[in-house]
């Protein structure tokens, strides 16, 4: 699904693109997407982290280190955030954290791995382990299918930008979206020594949602990765 009403929403602003970020959130009821004027739209970061909050799940953000590139191996990019990776694994007991990154290259191959990376992640699943993941670069699109205590059943769908920092919750029904063409640099966390293993729920509810490159309006990624 797409249209230039929905990509105007995520779309980041293009005077200043090097510094452009729009962290988002956008609610419909889990029916489908309802018409423009009923969509629930908020990009204040504290409005944002309340509003998750009032689903279980947690936001915050790190500043940035504009001195790591695009596509820095997985190593440097975690100790940039070394400080900050040590406090979380310290309060939290993770036991594991590696880095989950792609970004386009001219590689003739890039399409099809871009394909194939996105797709493991699209179809609605739940984790036996939280779900943890800060941004270090580029930007992604969580969807999180989480009945809201007095709205009923709802889809809100969360454009992760660089900084961001999201926890969503062990059994959390969700799906994740890179875009046809992805760019993002993420740390991962883990309880679970085994990483990411998900539990498909056969559920075809992403394909009647808006998707990254919809929301987004397809703005190249590259141009809010510091």
């Amino acid at each position: 699904m797409s249209g230039p009403g929905l990509a105007r929403r995520f779309a980041a602003p293009a005077e200043n693109p090097q510094e452009a970020r729009l962290t988002a959130v956008m609610t419909w009821p889990v029916a489908g997407p309802p018409s423009r004027g009923r969509a629930r739209t908020i990009t204040d970061p504290a409005a944002i982290e309340a509003a998750l909050a009032e689903l279980g799940v947690r936001y915050d953000r790190w500043p940035v280190r504009p001195e790591v590139p695009r596509g820095a191996p997985g190593d440097a990019v975690v100790d940039a955030y070394r400080t900050r990776v040590d406090q979380l694994i310290a309060a939290e007991g993770f036991v594991q954290v590696d880095v989950a990154a792609l970004h386009p290259t001219d590689d003739p191959d890039f399409p099809a791995r871009a394909a194939k990376a996105r797709a493991t992640f699209l179809a609605e699943h739940t984790h036996a382990d939280d779900e943890v993941r800060f941004f270090a670069a580029g930007r992604g699109v969580f969807y999180l299918h989480i009945p809201h205590p007095t709205r009923g059943d709802e889809v809100h769908a969360v454009l992760c930008e660089a900084g961001d920092l999201l926890w969503v919750p062990a059994g959390t029904t969700h799906w994740f979206d890179m875009g046809t063409r992805p760019s993002f640099t993420a740390i991962r966390f883990f309880h679970d020594a085994d990483g990411w293993v998900g539990a498909f729920t056969g559920d075809d509810i992403a394909t009647r949602f808006p998707d990254f490159d919809a929301l987004t309006g397809a703005v190249p990624a590259t141009a809010t990765t510091p």
